[in-house]
């Protein structure tokens, strides 16, 4: 497959006002790519376009739950820049709790930013990606996307989602200019942890402490998982692991399929505990 060529066209990142989405921006503006940056944070949006020189870029402050201001922002996008070959998809948030403590419009909530939000950006932004001779879509799915823990199921049910409606596309889109793929992020230092939302259920300095040890366990640098991103934009890759543990929990995974969770418990036992007092 040939090589997509980043350089000269504009690519499109949500989630580009903070951690893996704004890294993304600075390595792509300094090699020139032209970039149309989304997020909801307006603010914390226009910081980051300030720091980016040598290159085109425009802000679009969209809220992506909203379908039809994701549309309009990117009839905004395809005015703006005359050639669109990349979509790099990394906002999103998490949640903790358990479905006992988890009310449906907790969930749902998590679910319409993660997963609709990824889906509306790019059934808006698809007819433009497929006027271009090549062009790839970059889905940020997640180790939760291999493997479920408890603790965490409206975050690993809608990165699940991700994941199929990436292979699904992949295959709907075989045969013409347009790949699709998902990357496989394990433990980035980006603090979506720390700043996602909790359960109203459970007491905030519970949630506090297992945001912390899942906080704990990451390892990998922003940019260095910006950087690995990109290169599987460009070699329009369909499957991408970041980080050691992603490749250690997708082996796991097809090994022992219906047994997992017992090796995975012990290491992430006070990251899913959203329940015990802090004494």
């Amino acid at each position: 497959m040939k090589r997509l060529t980043l350089t000269g066209s504009t690519t499109v990142i949500t989630g580009a006002a903070s951690g893996m989405g704004a890294e993304i921006a600075r390595i792509l503006a300094g090699d020139g790519v032209h970039l149309a940056l989304v997020d909801h944070n307006a603010e914390a949006l226009e910081t980051v376009a300030a720091g980016l020189r040598g290159t085109t870029v425009t802000t679009h402050v969209v809220d992506l739950r909203d379908d039809e201001a994701v549309f309009t922002a990117v009839g905004e996008i395809t005015s703006a820049h005359p050639h669109v070959n990349a979509l790099i998809t990394c906002a999103g948030s998490s949640m903790l709790g358990t479905l006992d403590q988890l009310t449906m419009e907790e969930m749902r909530w998590l679910t319409d930013v993660n997963l609709w939000g990824t889906v509306s950006i790019t059934k808006a932004l698809l007819p433009t990606l497929r006027a271009e001779r090549a062009a790839h879509i970059t889905h940020l799915a997640s180790i939760y996307a291999l493997a479920a823990p408890a603790g965490r199921i409206p975050y690993a049910l809608s990165k699940y989602a991700v994941r199929g409606f990436s292979e699904a596309l992949r295959h709907e889109l075989e045969g013409s200019s347009v790949t699709v793929g998902a990357i496989y992020p394990a433990g980035v230092r980006t603090g979506i942890i720390l700043h996602g939302r909790y359960a109203a259920a459970i007491d905030p300095a519970v949630a506090a402490r297992a945001a912390a040890a899942q906080a704990a366990m990451y390892h990998t640098e922003p940019a260095d998982a910006a950087a690995q991103i990109i290169r599987a934009t460009e070699r329009r890759r369909a499957r991408t692991m970041v980080g050691r543990e992603a490749r250690l929990v997708d082996v796991l995974v097809r090994v022992a399929p219906a047994a997992y969770w017992r090796v995975m418990r012990r290491p992430l036992r006070e990251a899913v505990d959203t329940t015990t007092p802090v004494r």
